[in-house]
Parts: C-alpha cells; sequence; structure tokens
C-alpha cells in the first residue's frame, strides 16, 4: 500500500474511478510521481545536499519529506511540518520504521511553523502555500529559520491574478505573481520560475524560487 498522500483532488477522483474500473494495478499517481513531480529537480532547486537541513512545510504523509531524507542523509535533518497531528504522526511511524533518524516531524502551526531560527538551509512548500491564512507570518518564520543565503521554493496550482484571496483558497489555487509578491514583502529575493510542474491531469502548478538575502561575510 502506498504510504503517501496524493495532494491534487483532481488525482484522488481519477484514482477512485480507476478503481471502480479494477484498474488500480496501473494508477498513473502512484507509480509516475517521480516523473511528474520531479523531486530531483526541486532538491536541486533547494540545492539541497548530504548534510543540509532542510523543512518540507505541509508535508502531509511525508513523501517529499522522504525523498529529502535520502537525499540529505543521516548526517542531515529533515523538519517534516504540518498541522494535522494524524499527518506528523503517520510521518513518525514511517520514520522511526525505516530508521531515518533525519526525519524530525513538527506539529506546525496556522501561523507559525515552528522551526529552528537560523539553521535551515532550504524549505519546500508544495501544494500548501494557498491554504496559508496568516501567510505573512508564515513567511516571517520561513526567513527566519533559513540561514543567510537559504532557499524557498513553493510549488502551488496555478490560477489567473485579478480575484479576491478568499477565492483563490476555497478554489485551492493561487497566482505565481501573488505568491512573488508575498515573498517579496517579507525580505525573499526571488531566484527563478523553473519550468511548471504539470500534473496528470493537465493542471500547472508554477515552481517558483527564492532565496534569504545573504549577509555580508556569511558564507
Amino acid at each position: 500500500m502506498n504510504r503517501f498522500r496524493i495532494r491534487d483532488s483532481a488525482a484522488i477522483v481519477f484514482v477512485l474511478w480507476l478503481a471502480l474500473c479494477g484498474s488500480t494495478s496501473a494508477i498513473p499517481f502512484a507509480v509516475d510521481r517521480d516523473t511528474w513531480q520531479r523531486p530531483d529537480e526541486v532538491m536541486d532547486a533547494m540545492e539541497a545536499r548530504l548534510g543540509s537541513k532542510v523543512a518540507d512545510v505541509g508535508a502531509g504523509e511525508g513523501w517529499f519529506t522522504h525523498k529529502l531524507a535520502l537525499r540529505v542523509g543521516a548526517t542531515g535533518t529533515v523538519f517534516a511540518v504540518d498541522v494535522q497531528p494524524a499527518m506528523v504522526e503517520d510521518i513518525r511511524h514511517w520514520s522511526v520504521e525505516e530508521h531515518l533518524r533525519q526525519v524530525i516531524p513538527v506539529l506546525g502551526a496556522e501561523n507559525d511553523p515552528h522551526l529552528p531560527n537560523g539553521q535551515v538551509d532550504a524549505i519546500l512548500v508544495v501544494n500548501s502555500y494557498h491554504e496559508m491564512g496568516a501567510y505573512t507570518a508564515m513567511l516571517r518564520s520561513f526567513h527566519q529559520a533559513l540561514k543567510s543565503g537559504g532557499r524557498l521554493v513553493i510549488i502551488e496550482p496555478e490560477a489567473k491574478p485579478g480575484r479576491p484571496r478568499a477565492e483563490y483558497q476555497k478554489e485551492h489555487v493561487i497566482p505565481p505573481e501573488l505568491v512573488k509578491e508575498d515573498a517579496g514583502r517579507n525580505g525573499f529575493r526571488f531566484v527563478g520560475r523553473h519550468a511548471d510542474v504539470v500534473t496528470p491531469d493537465h493542471h500547472h502548478w508554477p515552481f517558483l524560487v527564492f532565496e534569504k538575502a545573504r549577509q555580508k561575510g556569511v558564507h
């Protein structure tokens, strides 16, 4: 059984449809997620390497957390943050079962990911930023947690700009322009946009990379 949560609702609907058709042995969302979510490219954009301290915020059941744990190795750390206690406990269970001591499950709050100050090399947020009502507080916490030059990677379902923010939250989407504005107001420099992540149902998720400004004399 695949222990990791599929993060987009359209994927879940399609999986249920396949199950009804008796085709669960060929579910593309389970077997091809490595392809469409491009985890190696994501972790490269984070500059995650052996020994890195990174955070997966909005970790769910920990699909990306697991990938990151293997990337940073036993000398690294992965803070797996979620606001749902059940998700945090699930991560705790499988990380202990697999002896991945570098995974640290964290029960976050709506306005605070509870990350250590100035110790994190990179933060990843996938399909979760649009849910953050206290987005300014979260971005400030991300900035405070990151080291000088630390990376913030945000990958979210795309929407067109110009509508009230509440509508985006209701529809679980957000314009990349709004993410860039939010990040810029809270101390992040925009590094660049990678090719969109495209889901199996052809939804585009802009792949945005930001950096905490480097302090002079700090490497």
